[in-house]
């Protein structure tokens, strides 16, 4: 089994099978199809099969042409999981989002795995990609692998290696980031290596699952410390009459010891804001308290809150309340220049203001219409920035920093700017730096 399937894999004659078509799964399939693999892609949502099959994105920073080359090359999408038993390897890139209780929810992996179990088959590698705690891929996905008659390491191979997509990043691609990858046997490890040898110039191996999970959860722990540090950083530089920006600049001149991270209206995004909270929740199996992790999300947890708070202020400033103005809030992504909502501080935002009675509309061009999620729902579509606009709302609150808005013409007509995001770096009456 070992031999085959390496061998399938180093010379391209091995089915690829992406399991969930999202921000990770979508670049994933393009780049095995793109060195000449046939993909297939599963997925639960008919839309993104149906898209792809007419060669249409459905991600703002993936073309059209990317999803008709990789079809041109064999690149197939179903919701139909009986397919999995063509597949050669299985890479699971499904979401791993938190329960109400802020408590890891394993279910999307779980299920996904369930629905796979009676298609799989000997001389298969699955691999999981999504974030998690160290263990969840030997004490959940092999046992339940095994429960079906096949040994992992003999015949199945499991590994795990965390994504490390940025969506939007221009810099680096899928073929350019180093893949991190753990087996759970050395044979698992084998075939790991050689699953993504051919689509990834460096493949870093790990000597475990466990260590390789850790690994990611490092990784944006990291980030998400560092941006708790320079938010809080933030409060105490605005009480002191200082920009925090200028400062920040000014400390990213020295050439050692030093890494700039911006603040923000909180954080967003698929893995910052929750991949924490994993840590936290094995770490007390332990009996760990990561109290440095935790009080780093209190801080970013806040900030929406410290946003808000700048709002009242300026609205003050103007004799009016946030109770009958009309508000505007800018880029509803979680990040600039995407059209990823996942965990954006920039809902949080706009959910607080309209509780305390502010009339809300957002402007971003890259969500057309406010798409549902799992906590918030609002019936807002977005609003084109026009000097007229502009001027027909009491504030406009700047939460994501896209470059397709015209800053200049905003500050030309907009009565009050609260700027979550340093995009004015001169001072102006109208213009208030959160």
């Amino acid at each position: 089994m070992l031999n085959t399937l390496k061998k399938k894999l180093n010379d391209k004659s091995a089915v690829i099978g992406i399991v969930g078509l999202g921000y990770v799964g979508l670049p994933l399939a393009i780049r095995y199809a793109e060195v000449g693999y046939k993909v297939l892609g599963l997925d639960v949502d008919p839309k993104k099969a149906e898209d792809i099959a007419n060669g249409k994105t459905y991600i703002k920073h993936i073309p059209d042409a990317s999803i008709q080359s990789a079809t041109e090359r064999g690149f197939e999408a179903t919701t139909d999981f009986a397919n999995a038993s063509k597949a050669d390897a299985l890479i699971l890139c499904v979401p791993t989002p938190l329960d109400d209780h802020r408590e890891p929810d394993l279910s999307f992996i779980i299920d996904t795995l369930e629905s796979l179990l009676p298609y799989m088959r000997k001389g298969q590698v699955v691999a999981l990609e999504s974030t998690t705690y160290p263990g969840t891929t030997e004490e959940e996905l092999k046992p339940r692998i095994e429960n079906a008659g096949l040994i992992v390491g003999e015949d199945i191979f499991l590994v795990y290696s965390p994504e490390r997509e940025d969506p939007g990043n221009p810099d680096f691609t899928t073929r350019t980031i180093p893949k991190v990858c753990g087996g759970i046997t050395p044979n698992c490890m084998e075939v790991g290596l050689a699953l993504y040898g051919q689509v990834i110039d460096q493949v870093v191996p790990v000597s475990s699952t466990q260590t390789a999970e850790l690994t990611k959860l490092l990784e944006n722990i990291h980030r998400a410390v560092n941006i708790g540090l320079v938010n809080e950083m933030k409060i105490v530089a605005d009480s002191m009459g200082i920009d925090i920006h200028e400062v920040i600049d000014a400390a990213a001149t020295k050439p050692f010891g030093f890494v700039p991270y911006y603040p923000g209206p909180g954080l967003g995004g698929h893995c910052i804001p929750i991949d924490p909270f994993y840590l936290t929740w094995k770490a007390r199996e332990y009996g760990i308290n990561t109290r440095f992790i935790e009080l780093s999300g209190e801080i970013n947890s806040y900030m929406p809150t410290w946003v808000i708070e700048k709002v009242v202020e300026g609205l003050n400033g103007q004799k009016k309340s946030i109770n009958g103005s009309r508000i505007l809030v800018l880029g509803i992504a979680y990040k600039k220049n995407v059209d990823d909502m996942r965990e954006s501080p920039s809902v949080e935002i706009l959910k607080l203001l309209q509780a305390r009675g502010g009339l809300v509309d957002y402007s971003d061009p890259y969500v057309p219409v406010f798409k549902k999620m799992r906590k918030y729902s609002f019936d807002l579509e977005s609003i084109d920035l026009t000097p007229e606009t502009v001027s027909s709302y009491d504030c406009l609150v700047i939460a994501t920093n896209h470059d397709d808005f015209d800053y200049k013409l905003i500050s030309q007509h907009a009565h009050l700017i609260i700027d979550a995001r340093g995009v004015y770096r001169e001072p102006a009456g109208h213009i208030i730096k959160a």
